[in-house]
């Protein structure tokens, strides 16, 4: 398959000895880009409770947001890798940026009609942008500088995007529950029709700031003299005769690692979009919604400090190992947030981030190990499973019937199967190659 990460192959020899002072100014100005994407899709999380008071949806109907935008993932990521192909990474990253900016201001059309219908329209446009930029950012990271210092660059720029992450909270807390009815009264409280109202314009303000943030951005990349990386001989596949006569499905890491990063998407996304709504409840936490988003900052901090952590422990140990002790733990806290009360449920939640944390690198490296010449194909593949995030609104519907609660049983089994292909499914098969 020849998708997202197409262009990801090799440098050209001119890019690979590329002077480090070309492209440093460059990295910079990516990384507020991956900062961006990371702030925009974690501050949906502060926006489903909002939503759901503003439109009154039921848990199915609120999960069924997110599920749109991981959908987008799984539409436009084809699309992008040829549109970049046509027009190139600089002009992508400027398109993406202004696909994103347009969704932002349909939030703000979104706000004036209260319409659900235009809601979900306008995030599907914001993700479709975003898979835009990630389709062109991360291959571009990876081959603007020396390939020996690749894995340092992309996790210097996915840091900045866990700082976003981080501060997205804070954000949507503040000028959006925080000046709204929906966020400051009890958990289950009815709005009234002028409430509603009031409460649907509250998103005007913090989406016309990140309209304007991202236009501006928009400008700066494309009059910034970013470092040319060829064009289309910059990269290079495997020869097709290199190629013939071997499989993906002889992979048993890939053929279960697929999976695995489809069903940790559903757990990762089904967590930080009910957040709110867990801990708000009064046998939980008793918060407003604004006192909730203030506790979403911990779980997403708590995932930034958690790779950190997992990429010291994998210097001793085995990336398996570490990723298997990671799904016991997060098995073992979903648990507790399940069937406890109080405080140690709400902290349990809370807790799973740290855990969480180093599941899609580890299980993604895993995923492609030993696939040689089939490394692009295998890759793209792993990509395109991140649309089980949209399988969130099945979390969504339990909650409806069996008690917000009580669907987390449903995130305790995705950890399982991260354990089962920690332990079993992530080894290579016969057909492995050690060429990759």
């Amino acid at each position: 398959m020849a998708g997202p990460i197409a262009s990801m192959g090799a440098p050209a020899a001119g890019t690979a000895t590329r002077d480090q002072g070309s492209y440093r100014p460059a990295l910079s100005l990516l990384a507020s880009l991956f900062f961006m994407w990371g702030f925009i899709t974690v501050i949906n999380n502060t926006l489903l409770p909002h939503l759901r008071s503003v439109f009154d949806l039921d848990y199915t109907q609120t999960t069924l947001i997110e599920s749109v935008w991981f959908i987008a993932y799984f539409v436009a990521s084809i699309p992008a890798a040829k549109l970049i192909e046509r027009i190139g990474y600089q002009r992508a990253l400027v398109v993406g940026l202004g696909i994103m900016a347009l969704g932002t201001l349909g939030m703000v059309l979104a706000s004036h009609q209260v319409s659900y219908a235009i809601t979900l329209t306008a995030l599907f446009v914001i993700a479709s942008g975003i898979t835009l930029l990630q389709v062109a950012a991360n291959p571009y990271v990876a081959v603007v500088g020396p390939p020996e210092t690749a894995p340092a660059r992309l996790n210097l720029v996915q840091a900045f995007n866990s700082f976003g992450t981080t501060l997205a909270p804070l954000f949507g807390g503040y000028l959006i529950l925080g000046r709204s009815a929906s966020g400051n009264v009890a958990a289950g409280a009815t709005l009234s029709p002028a409430e509603r109202l009031a409460d649907a314009q509250s998103v005007q303000l913090p989406y016309l700031i990140v309209a304007a943030i991202l236009v501006v951005l928009a400008v700066v990349i494309a009059r910034f003299p970013l470092p040319a990386i060829g064009a289309g001989g910059a990269t290079k596949r495997a020869a097709k005769a290199e190629r013939a006569g071997l499989s993906l499905w002889r992979h048993r890491n890939l053929v279960f690692g697929v999976p695995a990063i489809f069903i940790y998407l559903i757990a990762e996304i089904g967590v930080s979009n009910l957040f709110i709504n867990f801990v708000s409840q009064p046998e939980i936490g008793n918060l407003t919604h604004t006192e909730a988003s203030r506790y979403l900052f911990l779980l997403w901090g708590g995932m930034m400090v958690g790779r950190f952590v997992g990429s010291y422990l994998m210097q001793g140990r085995s990336a398996e190992t570490v990723l298997a002790g990671a799904a016991i733990a997060a098995f073992t806290v979903m648990l507790v947030a399940t069937f406890a009360t109080g405080p140690l449920a709400m902290w349990a939640l809370i807790s799973v981030g740290l855990f969480h944390a180093v599941m899609f690198p580890t299980i993604f490296t895993l995923g492609i190990r030993g696939l040689g010449p089939l490394t692009e194909e295998g890759a793209g593949l792993l990509i395109m499973a991140i649309a089980g995030g949209s399988l969130v609104v099945v979390q969504g519907w339990a909650a409806d019937r069996f008690g917000l609660q009580h669907s987390f049983l449903i995130t305790a089994a995705c950890e399982l199967y991260v354990l089962f292909f920690a332990l079993w499914g992530s080894r290579t098969g016969r057909g492995a190659s050690d060429r990759a």
